[in-house]
């Protein structure tokens, strides 16, 4: 009986060794996926997450992806892009514009009252990264381009015209939204949009421009309660990429690179950028319904401050052509394929 037992112990111990390698030999790549919001947004939620478990689920559990919300892994959010070179993180969700002009290309996209659909933005930003963009990024392999819904804007008192702007302290995202703030009269303050609650609540800024989808997760309706929104063109988006360091991705083999590819890309991006802007209508009826003032100007009014806004479009335009690029060139190619998309 002893010896039996004994036999039957060895056999479940070899069982139990032998899973434990087929589980380690099934588990072959863990990747740190590193990203700047609380993991309950909207964007680590219903689009990081989705493509992150899309990714094990189709490499059968040989990919495992470790996710890092918040910069649990370190570091303030403009040091995410080199954190994907450096190899702190695998792969990282960041805004484009948290590293003022290193990519200069992609800013056609955040030029103000120019995108007006953030899934024909996403797909023409795809489609220009794949031209045009790709030595720009150098050490890292964009997985996914796109831009969010249309910039709004959120202030302790409410803001109509473009000289209400004027003196006030407003938080703006990227390079090209704070020469945008900066031609209307206001006074940029840049900053990440994880600062942006403890800086409307201190009285750092007046006002700050973010969608309405990320206002839920960093309370924005309770901070302030006036609200402008455009009729037409967007004031403003900014561009994001989803990034991989570039060695990584290499080291993989084929068959798992074509798992990473076949999610990531154009229709990654298009479903990322359209996620983004359809979590618009929920964050502002929740606005709404807390009864705070929500003002929406009409064509004509949102037209004057297209006006206003036009010497940003052509000093970046300067901009470009002293770093050698065709400015001009890039805004008829964006605006031909963003007219041109279907769904």
């Amino acid at each position: 009986m002893t010896t039996r037992r004994t036999l039957l112990g060895a056999l479940g111990g070899a069982a139990l060794m032998a899973a434990a390698a087929s589980t380690a030999m099934a588990q072959e790549v863990t990747l740190k996926l590193h990203q700047f919001l609380p993991a309950q947004a909207n964007v680590p939620k219903l689009i990081l997450d989705v493509w992150a478990d899309n990714i094990e689920q189709a490499s059968e559990g040989r990919i495992k992806i470790d996710r890092f919300p918040s910069m649990q892994l370190g570091g303030t959010p403009p040091e995410l892009m080199d954190q994907a070179i450096d190899g702190v993180a695998d792969v990282v969700w960041t805004v484009v514009g948290y590293t003022p002009g290193r990519y200069p290309r992609t800013e056609v996209f955040e030029l103000p009252f120019f995108v007006t659909d953030a899934r024909a933005a996403s797909s023409a930003y795809w489609q220009m990264y794949e031209s045009h963009m790709q030595e720009d990024f150098k050490g890292v392999k964009i997985l996914g381009t796109w831009v969010h819904g249309p910039g709004v804007i959120h202030s302790s008192e409410e803001i109509i015209a473009p000289s209400d702007f004027s003196g006030l302290k407003v938080r703006g995202p990227s390079r090209q939204v704070n020469a945008l703030l900066n031609t209307l009269g206001a006074t940029p303050v840049g900053m990440p949009v994880p600062a942006v609650p403890e800086a409307l609540s201190k009285g750092v800024i007046d006002a700050t421009v973010i969608p309405w989808e990320v206002t839920a997760a960093l309370k924005v309706p309770e901070l302030v309660e006036n609200h402008t929104e455009f009729t037409g063109p967007m004031m403003y988006t900014v561009t994001f990429v989803l990034a991989m360091n570039e060695g990584v991705y290499n080291g993989l083999p084929d068959d798992l690179k074509a798992v990473v590819d076949a999610n990531s890309g154009l229709d990654f991006s298009v479903f990322a950028g359209g996620t983004m802007a359809d979590m618009d209508a929920p964050a502002r009826m929740a606005a709404d319904e807390a009864g705070n003032n929500i003002v929406t100007l009409d064509a004509a009014a949102s037209a004057e401050w297209a006006a206003a806004a036009q010497p940003v479009v052509e000093a970046w335009l300067a901009d470009m052509d002293s770093k050698g690029i065709d400015g001009q060139a890039l805004i008829d190619e964006a605006r031909t394929l963003m007219d041109g998309y279907t769904n």
